[in-house]
């Protein structure tokens, strides 16, 4: 009989060790997707839907999967999320076809849900102090984007050497689907199940996505979307930006975009340290701010101009180099990695009977934002020319968390 610490630090890693490996899923897309781009023919605006595509569906079905969270417990839901998209991965390298890449790819990102059912799984496995670290932990596994940034590409070259050429990417999907089939096996043999954390609850889906109508609930998924939703909208994007900005191979631009992916997972503990040391109100606050700064830098396109001197005409450069973006994007990376777990401590400590629900409603906002940005992302870049306009963009919506935090917590700010 083992006893409930052991269960519940049992639950913990094999949940998180699940979670990332979805992740790893859910973000597979963002490196192959550049090959499969040159193989289509795809625009700029095609390949932000391609990529994006897992993150529509692994959002859309967030609230639900929290329902049958919360009615039939994390260890079932979750095991068999994860059994259920071993076939699409696989099937991903038959594809030919736009539409056939869109399609698998929608079905495959359902293991994008799996936040929404570890997230209530792990937290009511440990008392409210303790929550925050929890799954802020749990939430680490975000940091599944950025070893797909460096296992894939890798695979790639090592296929490509092999003889594989424009099909070299293939070998990606084989190996990502034994990985999940492995990973289920393994999760369902090391996790737990407690009758005592179900909750009868006989809320329908649309009654739960009422819950939008809840100001704090609203409020909270709008936070989500720029921390999440603009982690995952870099995730997918920062490998294509790289190699089109700087024009660096797949591997290095990989390599350089993990530097934000990596952070932007693993440090999503610290997030949930801080939020239960310092409060959920002022690590987010502080968090907004660092992203405003870093997006607002980011945002200045490569120029060059010619002014006219006393000795003639002279041409100036400006823009960022390759290290100052990389280190604005490490920092940015560090504070979505906070911002993440600090807006889940406000829906632990406002929403403690309900964490499922809400969790559900406010990752469906944040996977949304992952959705709809490299789209946006794409038509931006077709529409301008300026790769920068990404940050344009996300700057806009810090800015509307930074007024939006400053009118709902007036009160607490000092504190």
């Amino acid at each position: 009989m083992k006893s409930p610490a052991y269960k519940r630090y049992s639950v913990l890693v094999s949940s998180t060790v699940s979670f990332t490996v979805c992740f790893m899923i859910w973000i597979m897309l963002a490196v192959i997707g550049v090959p499969i781009q040159k193989q289509l023919g795809l625009s700029e605006a095609q390949f932000g839907i391609l990529t994006a595509i897992p993150v529509l569906s692994g959002s859309l079905v967030r609230v639900p999967l929290g329902i049958l969270t919360d009615k039939f417990g994390g260890r079932i839901v979750l095991f068999v999320l994860m059994l259920v998209s071993v076939p699409f991965i696989f099937l991903m390298q038959y594809a030919t076809e736009y539409w056939q890449f869109l399609a698998i790819g929608l079905v495959m990102g359902l293991a994008g849900g799996s936040f929404s059912v570890g997230t209530p799984y792990v937290a009511r496995w440990f008392s409210k102090e303790q929550q925050g670290l929890a799954m802020g932990i749990f939430g680490a596994g975000n940091a599944g984007s950025a070893l797909t940034k460096l296992i894939a590409p890798q695979l790639i070259a090592w296929s490509a050497a092999a003889g594989a050429a424009a099909a070299a990417w293939k070998i990606v999907p084989n190996v990502y689907a034994a990985l999940m089939l492995a990973t289920a096996v393994l999760f369902w043999f090391t996790s737990y199940h407690d009758p005592k954390h179900l909750t009868d609850s006989k809320v329908s889906i649309k009654e739960q996505l009422a819950l939008m109508k809840d100001p704090g609930v609203l409020r909270y998924s709008q936070y989500y979307s720029v921390v999440f939703g603009g982690y995952v909208g870099l995730a997918l994007w920062m490998t294509h930006y790289y190699i089109g900005e700087y024009g660096m191979s797949l591997q290095t631009a990989a390599l350089l975009a993990a530097c934000f992916s990596l952070p932007g997972g693993v440090l999503r503990a610290l997030g949930g340290w801080l939020s239960d040391k310092y409060g959920a109100y002022k690590v987010t606050w502080y968090v907004m701010w660092v992203l405003w700064v870093c997006f607002f830098i980011l945002s200045y396109p490569q120029t060059d101009f010619v002014v006219s001197t006393t000795q003639g005409a002279k041409s100036f450069h400006i823009g960022l180099n390759v290290a100052v973006f990389t280190i604005l994007m490490f920092t940015a990376g560090i504070a979505m990695a906070v911002g993440k777990a600090s807006v889940f401590k406000f829906v632990a400590n406002d929403y403690p009977d309900n964490i499922g629900a809400v969790s559900g409603v406010v990752g469906l906002a944040g996977g949304l934002g992952g959705f709809l940005l490299p789209i946006m992302f794409g038509i931006l870049l077709d529409y301008t020319g300026i790769r920068s306009t990404a940050f344009m963009l996300l700057y806009g919506t810090v800015c509307v968390s930074l007024v939006w935090m400053h009118f709902s917590f007036k009160p607490n700010r000092g504190q």
